[in-house]
């Protein structure tokens, strides 16, 4: 192994060849691209692997890939036993994971990184603060979405329809996170309860275009607070009880829906 400091932190980094069998990735990783896989294979045969996966060594003696596992995939494919990697501290996970520029992460990818981080930390520090996970979560949400993604087991969830108005309501708690659990697991109920609202809202309407049910949503909120309101003083349940109601009254002129 090399040993070196990264410039900017003076972090203390490695470079080495590992054996692909100590070599792993994390659950807490979005899902990877099969087609992003094919074309990273076809660019390794044309100029070879020459950028290193960055890694983090676990307890058990194995190394977590946190940037690089479309391309340690390819490389898997097309028979690579060992790999060029560049070692960091395990300290810095969780600050870092968020970096993977491989492909851009989607509302649903965010929110299974968030909820496993969440889990990893409740099992260690279960009296840990949830707000305490502000540095490496980035919005409070994306944990109640992650609980029903990977809790409630709702890939579908339309969560692009409800960030919006999360953004305004659900922030990070002044609780430990073995009390958190339980209250994330009542919003996530609550936004499923939500969710069912709109779509049924959504046929009603006889609406083809699922952005539109973003639009249902925005418009309950403002007949209830207002166009231009960016502070709610109410709590998370009050909130959605008038959004939930005001959502089965919404309607849209013919130039509203021209809009999309």
């Amino acid at each position: 192994m090399l040993t070196f400091k990264e410039p900017v932190k003076g972090l203390e980094l490695e470079f080495a060849i590992l054996p692909a069998d100590k070599i792993t990735i994390p659950s807490i990783q979005r899902e990877l691209s099969d087609m992003h896989i094919k074309r990273l294979m076809d660019s390794i045969q044309k100029v070879g692997f020459v950028e290193p996966l960055t890694v983090v060594p676990t307890e058990n003696g194995f190394y977590e890939v946190i940037n690089g596992q479309h391309r340690f995939m390819a490389g898997r494919r097309l028979g690579m036993e060992e790999f060029p990697v560049i070692i960091l501290p395990p300290s810095v996970k969780d600050y870092i994971i968020s970096l993977n520029i491989e492909k851009v992460p989607s509302l649903k990818d965010k929110a299974h990184q968030s909820y496993e981080i969440f889990m990893a930390y409740l099992q260690r520090e279960p009296n840990l603060k949830e707000y305490k996970l502000e540095d490496y979560i980035e919005q409070a949400y994306l944990i109640t979405i992650g609980f029903i993604v990977d809790r409630l087991e709702d890939k579908k969830f339309p969560g692009y329809a409800f960030e919006k108005v999360l953004s305004k309501v659900d922030f990070f708690l002044d609780i430990p996170l073995e009390k958190a659990e339980k209250e994330r697991e009542k919003r996530a109920q609550v936004l499923m309860s939500a969710k069912e609202v709109l779509n049924r809202r959504y046929e009603e309407l006889g609406l083809k275009n699922a952005l539109l049910k973003e639009a249902i949503v925005s418009k309950a909120f403002q007949m209830e607070y207002g166009k231009y309101v960016r502070i709610i003083s109410e709590d998370f349940y009050t909130f959605f009880d008038r959004l939930i109601s005001a959502m089965q009254k919404v309607s849209f002129e013919e130039e509203e829906l021209q809009e999309f």
